[in-house]
Order: structure tokens, then sequence, then C-alpha cells
């Protein structure tokens, strides 16, 4: 609520009664950071999903993807176990992983 002798563009007192003014919000940083999000060059190659159900009963699911064109699903426990050890092994052979090794 505004008073006929008060503007909206002058600051209000600091809620302590003092005269000081606030100058930053409460939680904004005051100084510049670096973009969090800035592009460092490094990609995604290989990606393992794992849905694993809370309930011991139901069946969980894997899909290991890649950017080789490797895109294999498997459910159950047993399949999914043996997908994500093949996951890990075609880490260590895919040539598109080998490459980034080298150029690291």
């Amino acid at each position: 609520m505004t008073t006929p002798h008060t503007s909206p563009a002058v600051p209000a007192p600091a809620p302590d009664g003092g005269s000081a003014l606030k100058v930053v919000a409460e939680g904004v940083p005051s100084s510049v950071r670096p973009d969090p999000h800035a592009d460092d060059g490094r990609r995604p190659v290989a990606w393992l999903h794992i849905v694993a159900p809370p309930s011991y009963g139901a069946s969980p699911s894997v899909r290991s993807w890649c950017s080789c064109g490797r895109d294999i699903f498997a459910a159950g426990r047993a399949r999914a176990l043996a997908l994500i050890a093949d996951h890990e092994q075609h880490r260590t052979l895919c040539p598109l992983l080998d490459q980034r090794r080298e150029a690291a």
C-alpha cells in the first residue's frame, strides 16, 4: 500500500528501524561468478539407464546406448545384470570411447 506522500521508487527504511538501506537482496550473489553452464567440450558418448523398481518381485530393466550405434534393451534380473556387465565391457572396447581417451 502506498500513501500519497511516498513514491514507489524510494527504498523503504530497514526493517529494524535503522536508516541503512538494503543494497542487495538476500540470497543474491554480490560478485560475478563463472557461468555454471559453460561448454567445456565434453560430450556424453555411452549411457546405461537402469530401472529397478522398489519391490523385489518387480522386474528391473536396463538400456545400454552408445554413439557408435549400440542400443540394447534387457528386462528381467538375469538379463539386466548381463547387460550391465556387457555395457562395462563395451566401454573398454568402443572405438569412439577409445578415441576420446587418446585425445585426453
